[in-house]
This record gives structure tokens, C-alpha cells and sequence, in this order.
């Protein structure tokens, strides 16, 4: 480990070939000292050096590099198959950093239209007024972003499952007619574990660790991820610099969270497919938006870009009120924003995860909820689901 580059050589990689093995041995083995199974808390804001200017193991002060930092940025870098990883304070910090290098005033962006609220806020508002231009393209139509990049198009941001009406995006083709713009895919929904944006040429991946990765709602975080050497030390400095940093303490807790992404994840899958198949036998509802279901516009994409389809969906009702309603009507299923955590949570868009977007084409449905499906009991989940719609007559 060195505060300023990364060695991402792991002495397990020849045992841990397997993802999951990877998530549980890549970035750290034990201690030579006391043979810790678990990377150590180093609670340290600073760091003995042997000389002048002589870093030890390349750590000198926190907010720059910190050994367990160090080693989630190794393990996540593994699991998306890529040479450099930096993690943040929180997914809006990694987001922020990465424009910051990727833009100037006058450069041109093209965002999807069902994308994050907080993603839309950030680049209209705050980049706008710096004089970034701004497009919102279906991202889903390869063509209408063909037609929408210019000379100074610098980044085509994706997300893909989409935030929350689950579009898929054709990355690879997306990256083929990317010109000299950025390609980086939000692949939060999908995670690591069911999709690998730069195999298909991304040039950068963002991840809300705070979602499946830490898989807990209890830790907050982001990263970006990339093969691109000048990248990472842009990234470096801005952590340096600016300090939107994680704490070792987070980093700890969302290296204990990814030890069991894939386990997870199988669940989380399994159960909203059952989910979905479920509510779209319902009369109340109107349309159910999982990528598994063969009714889905993107599920054949889907299906040949990712090993699963996750554990979000949206749903769309006959009128408004029921919408609301169902929100109100679970009992197991909280209502809550966030995604990705072993509790199955459920809201309302337009009200609460993408009201940043008011005012502007990325508004969500009325009529539509969006549910992160957790690891609970599926006939519970059903159980609910349904006491909540019947509740509707």
C-alpha cells in the first residue's frame, strides 16, 4: 500500500479467482503482526514517518491515505475488474470530484432522461451556472445520443438500470459512438456483481456504496473506478486536496458489507423477481418496471449486459392516490428513500428521491413508486404486498 499510487498485486489472487472470493480476500490479507482475518480500524489522522519526507508503508496524513482506506479501494477495483479505485465521503462526493476533472465551462453533457434527481440538481444548477451545457437525451436510443453529441461534448453519463424507472442503456454501444466524450455508468443498481461497465467500455464506473455495497443503511460512501492511470491521480489530489474522504471506520464497515455482496444479491434478485411477477398479476397495478420480466422494453439488453436483474423496480398504478397510498400501506416494507440495503423499503419519486427534479423532464410518474426489494422472507413480502393493495378497495 502507498498514499499515492496503487499496487492493486494481491498475494490470494491466484486462490481468489471466484467474485466472491475476491470480495472476500482481494486488498487485504492478514497481518504479519497479529494475523487480523478482518483489515484493522487504523484510527489514525497521521502516520510515524522514518525520515525526512520518508513515508512508511506511503502513509503520512488521513485525509491522503489511510491503509484501510487503501484496501476497500483494492477490493472494489477487483470485483470491477480494473486497475484503480478512490472512495469518498459519499456517492454525491465521488460524483462531484469526477466532474470536477472532467469539465470546464463551456463543455456540453448529456445526462438520461429518468436519471437520479440529485445527479440532474448537481449538473443543472450548480454546473450550469459555471457554464456547463446541459442535454437530456433518452439514453436508451443509441441514435438520439449519437445525434446529441457535439464538438464539445465531454461526458455522457449513465445509468443504467435507471434511477427509478430501471431503463437499460446498450453500453457498449453507447461507448462505441462516444467520440471524444467520458463514458461513465452510475452502476449502483447493478453493482459489481451483475455488471462490469468498463468490459464493455466505460471509461469510468461510479458507485453509492452507501447502497448495495454496504449493504446495510448504515454507512455512507462512493467511488469511482477506473483503468485510467492519469485518472487516479486526479482523483488522489482532489482527495488530498479537497478531503471528501472516507473515514476508516466507513471503510471498514463497507468491506464488512461486501464480504457477502454476492450472497446478497442472489436474494435480492430472487425475490424481486418474485416480487414483480406478483404485483403484475395484480388488477391495481398498471405496469411493473423490472428488467426480468420479459415485458420489460429493456429486458433482452438487459439480460446480455448483466449476470441478474437486481433488486429495484418501480410501479405504476391507475391513478395518483393509489400510488401514494401503497406507500402508506406497508407495514414491512418501509417507507423510506435510499436503496439497497437487507430491509426492503418503498417511496414515492415525485415526493421524495427526485424532488430536486420538479420543473423539469426528469419528473417521475404520479402514479409510479419505486421498491428496493431486500433479503426478507418472500412469503412475507408477498404477505404485505398484498394486505397493502387489497387495503386500496
Amino acid at each position: 500500500m502507498t498514499g499515492t499510487t496503487q499496487d492493486n498485486s494481491h498475494s490470494k489472487d491466484s486462490l481468489a479467482a471466484g467474485f466472491t472470493s475476491r470480495a472476500i480476500h482481494a486488498g487485504y490479507h492478514p497481518d504479519p503482526h497479529m494475523g487480523s482475518i478482518n483489515v484493522p480500524i487504523y484510527a489514525s489522522t497521521t502516520f510515524e514517518q522514518d525520515g525526512l519526507a520518508q513515508l512508511r508503508g506511503g502513509f503520512e496524513y488521513g485525509r491522503v491515505a489511510n491503509p484501510t482506506v487503501r484496501s476497500l479501494e483494492k477490493t472494489l477495483a477487483s470485483l470491477e475488474g480494473a486497475q484503480y479505485a478512490r472512495v469518498f465521503s459519499s456517492g454525491m462526493a465521488a460524483v462531484d470530484t469526477l466532474l470536477r476533472i472532467l469539465l470546464r465551462p463551456g463543455d456540453h453533457v448529456i445526462l438520461g432522461n429518468d436519471a437520479y434527481g440529485g445527479m440532474y440538481r448537481l449538473l443543472h444548477h450548480d454546473y450550469g451556472a459555471w457554464g456547463v451545457e446541459l442535454s437530456i437525451i433518452n439514453t436508451t436510443d443509441v441514435d438520439a445520443v449519437a445525434a446529441a453529441i457535439r464538438e464539445n461534448t465531454k461526458l455522457i453519463w449513465l445509468e443504467t438500470p435507471t434511477n427509478p424507472a430501471t431503463n437499460i442503456t446498450d453500453i457498449a454501444a453507447v461507448a462505441a459512438i462516444k467520440g471524444n466524450a467520458a463514458v461513465v455508468v452510475d452502476n449502483t443498481f447493478a453493482t459489481p456483481y451483475l455488471q462490469n461497465p468498463l468490459a464493455l467500455g466505460a471509461d469510468h464506473v461510479l458507485h453509492s456504496t452507501t447502497k448495495y455495497l454496504g449493504g446495510h443503511s448504515d454507512v455512507l460512501g462512493g467511488a469511482v473506478i477506473t483503468n485510467d492511470a492519469e485518472m487516479d491521480e486526479r482523483l488522489l489530489y482532489f482527495q488530498g486536496n479537497v478531503g471528501a474522504v472516507s473515514s476508516p471506520f466507513d471503510a471498514y464497515l463497507t468491506a464488512r458489507g461486501i464480504k457477502t455482496l454476492a450472497v446478497r444479491m442472489d436474494r435480492h434478485c430472487a425475490n424481486a423477481q418474485a416480487v414483480a411477477e406478483f404485483l403484475e398479476s395484480r388488477p391495481e397495478v398498471k405496469q411493473v418496471l423490472y428488467p426480468g420480466l420479459p415485458s420489460h422494453p429493456g429486458h433482452e439488453q438487459a439480460a446480455a449486459q448483466m449476470r441478474g436483474f437486481g433488486g429495484m423496480m418501480s410501479v405504476r398504478f391507475h391513478n395518483p392516490e393509489h400510488a401514494r397510498q401503497v406507500c402508506l400501506n406497508t407495514r414491512l416494507v418501509a417507507l423510506a428513500e435510499s436503496l439497497g440495503g437487507v430491509e426492503s423499503l418503498i417511496e414515492h419519486p415525485q415526493n421524495m428521491t427526485h424532488i430536486s427534479a420538479e420543473g423539469s423532464e426528469l419528473v417521475p410518474p404520479a402514479d409510479l413508486v419505486r421498491i428496493s426489494i431486500g433479503i426478507e422472507d418472500i412469503e412475507d413480502l408477498i404477505a404485505d404486498f398484498t394486505q397493502a393493495l387489497d387495503a386500496l378497495h
